[in-house]
């Protein structure tokens, strides 16, 4: 399984955006850095907005541009139908269900077989979750400190879409979200045209 080993706090630096979510991320930004001071062409910033879309799901080229193909036939915006895919993601939700505190770690913790959906263990970071499925932290995992203190520690309403439950050690995908619910500084209307471009 092919997995995105570059150092995170230099890629949220070349980006100019903190992909990771790490609070020091964007800590030794300097001068120059972050592309603050430097005017891109439409191309350009097509481009940008694509990598940090990548940045932010972790995900590979190629199965972002199967995700692209997939939201060009929805009925919602491109832009918007992409989002929803990106966000039904298990690594995604095991994310923003607070079980772990990075893409990164939800990613190891799926492939480890720590999590469960609807009772059965999946390994696999990219399955996609359907509304009304319950994901849960298997029962011998609950037991190792982190991700009882990450689980315990996180916000429980943080998003409308999203149900937690602190005492099963699980959440649920109540309804697919909005796109002004999905906590993400990207122009995704760019990403779209960048791959228009491609076609």
């Amino acid at each position: 399984m092919a997995k995105k080993m570059n150092p995170r706090f230099k890629e949220c630096r070349r980006l100019g955006l903190n992909v990771c979510g790490h609070p020091k991320a964007m800590n030794r930004t300097a001068k120059g850095m972050g592309r603050g001071d430097k005017k891109l062409s439409n191309y350009g910033m097509q481009l940008l907005e694509k990598q940090r879309l990548r940045a932010y799901y972790g995900v590979m080229e190629k199965q972002f541009v199967k995700y692209i193909q997939e939201a060009k036939k929805s009925e919602n915006q491109t832009g918007y139908a992409l989002i929803r895919i990106l966000e039904s993601r298990l690594d995604n939700l095991v994310y923003r269900l607070g079980f772990a505190s990075s893409i990164r770690q939800a990613r190891q913790m799926v492939v480890h077989g720590h999590i469960l959906v609807n009772g059965k263990k999946i390994d696999i970071p990219s399955y996609r979750i359907s509304v009304g499925d319950v994901i849960s932290l298997r029962e011998k995992s609950r037991d190792i400190e982190l991700f009882r203190n990450n689980f315990l520690s996180s916000i429980s309403n943080k998003y409308p879409y999203l149900k937690k439950d602190r005492n099963s050690f699980s959440g649920q995908l109540l309804r697919m979200p909005e796109r002004e619910e999905v906590p993400i500084e990207i122009e995704d209307q760019l990403v779209v045209e960048f791959y228009s471009r491609l076609a």
